[in-house]
């Protein structure tokens, strides 16, 4: 086809065929995961299998499960299929990996077995930042982030959820039981197809009344009254939306303020932000090796006793006041405050004051 730019043909053999490093930039991202995990000492971060047994089927190079795995991180794949799939198409793994394909099982089982491990690689890298002065900023933002586990809410329970489906349950059964009765009463034999499927729809639902029967007794060990039948670990936690919410955990991380790097980062299952300021801004200020350290928050991490903790540690919190009030006047007056009394004295500390990005001083 005239005046188009044309491609090479497919099947034209290349006397000096290209190597996979042309295809890689030297300014790819992927450069600095090679040399990063190259330069860390695998076995004292925690990592097993960096000596090879002398039998059996070679496995692969635990540096080389952890390139895939960062590198999915940095490009947003976190399914081990897709993983698999990019490491056979994708040239920037390729060249990352030395054309390796691990299976996805090997790569679900890496990110199983190797979760504390990966945290040593995350504080290494705060390490590495932090010596490049890119933490040079004495101030992180600190917020968290839901995220949905593989347990479904029909696979989640708690004791108000258990009884909600018996009542249906109930009701259900009811119904059909009736409806049973009617198809007696018109039917002249009382038998049909119909009917031998409402009593088969009424087997199956006594079969669940007895499988939450059952349910509900390891529901009472539980520490907080909630049972997660395929990610023991996962909440039930509301979301933003109306009546919605979510089978998941509570990821809190604290962001640098100048870089937006990752400083520090926690999995809960706690569904709401109470109670996570002082412990994720302690662990920022270890991680950044700060003396001093100012942190912003929510109002959902607004606590006088988590805000009484930063200030013993050095730490400089400004967290709004949560509006509590319904009139107007005392809303206007009381909002943006943060009210911090110990047993002897008041003390003053910074606040941020809602709708005004300017920093004072509050005095209860």
């Amino acid at each position: 086809m005239k005046r188009f730019v044309e491609g090479d043909d497919r099947k034209q053999v290349a006397l000096l065929p290209e190597c996979v490093d042309d295809y890689v930039g030297q300014d790819n991202p992927v450069r600095v995961i090679d040399a990063f995990v190259d330069e860390l000492h695998l076995p004292q971060l925690g990592f097993n299998g960096t000596t090879p047994a002398l039998t059996g089927r070679p496995s692969y190079h635990p540096g080389v499960m952890l390139k895939i795995y960062i590198y999915g991180y940095l490009n947003r794949v976190p399914s081990s299929r897709r993983l698999e799939r990019e490491c056979q198409r994708n040239v920037e793994l390729m060249w990352l990996t030395g054309r390796l394909a691990p299976d996805f099982k090997t790569i679900a089982d890496f990110r199983r077995d190797s979760g504390a491990t990966i945290r040593n690689v995350c504080r290494r890298f705060v390490e590495l930042c932090r010596g490049l002065k890119l933490l040079s900023s004495d101030m992180v933002a600190i917020d968290g982030s839901k995220f949905k586990a593989s347990n479904t809410r029909d696979r989640n329970y708690t004791a108000s959820k258990i009884d909600k489906r018996q009542k249906q349950i109930e009701e259900s059964v009811q119904r059909y039981l009736d409806l049973i009765e009617s198809a007696h009463r018109t039917s002249p034999t009382g038998f049909d197809v119909n009917t031998v499927r409402l009593y088969e729809k009424i087997a199956v639902l006594r079969q669940q009344m007895r499988e939450l029967k059952q349910i509900g007794r390891p529901l009472e060990e539980q520490p907080d009254k909630q049972l997660s039948l395929t990610d023991p670990d996962a909440r039930s936690m509301a979301t933003t939306g109306r009546g919605s919410g979510i089978v998941g955990y509570n990821v809190q991380a604290a962001v640098d303020t100048k870089h937006h790097l990752i400083v520090e980062h926690e999995v809960t299952n706690v569904g709401n932000d109470h109670g996570q300021l002082s412990k994720m801004a302690i662990s920022a200020k270890r991680a950044m090796g700060r003396s001093k350290l100012k942190v912003v928050a929510d109002r959902g991490y607004f606590s006088r006793p988590e805000i009484r903790a930063c200030d013993l540690n050095g730490i400089s919190a400004y967290v709004p006041k949560p509006l509590t009030s319904a009139s107007p006047e005392k809303r206007s007056v009381y909002e943006g405050r943060l009210y911090l009394r110990s047993q002897k004295r008041h003390i003053s500390m910074p606040c941020w004051r809602a709708g005004d990005p300017s920093i004072h001083d509050c005095r209860a």
